[in-house]
């Protein structure tokens, strides 16, 4: 199963990480993989290299992960609004894909100590 867990702090998104296998077909041919790599490649590739946001992103083979640097300034605003375009792509292609798909999401504001 695809993991994928949204990080929301003051009422946006503001990263993400992916890990797992949808186990929906041979391996390179599982479309529902090629569905979710594809949609993580394009978010991390939009934030950081057309809207310029900062963002600590991590490919760590199976997992690749994504957090802005400062969710609070102007320029993450725009990048919050297609972290949260992925989120609900993910939860279309969940709900399409049953048992392939999790989809999670996480409230870090405590953990940020606000």
């Amino acid at each position: 199963m695809i993991n994928a867990e949204f990080l929301s702090y003051g009422g946006g998104l503001v990263g993400f990480s992916v890990s797992g296998h949808a186990d929906a077909g041979v391996f390179g041919r599982d479309i529902v993989c090629a569905a979710v790599s594809s949609a993580v490649m394009l978010t991390c590739n939009t934030i950081t290299d057309f809207l310029y946001c900062k963002a600590d992103v991590k490919d760590q083979g199976n997992r690749i992960m994504l957090v802005l640097k400062d969710p609070d300034s102007a320029m993450s605003i725009a990048a919050k609004q297609v972290i949260a375009s992925f989120h609900e792509h993910l939860h279309k292609l969940s709900e399409q894909n049953k048992g392939k798909i999790n989809v999670t999401i996480s409230d870090i504001t405590r953990k940020k100590g606000r």
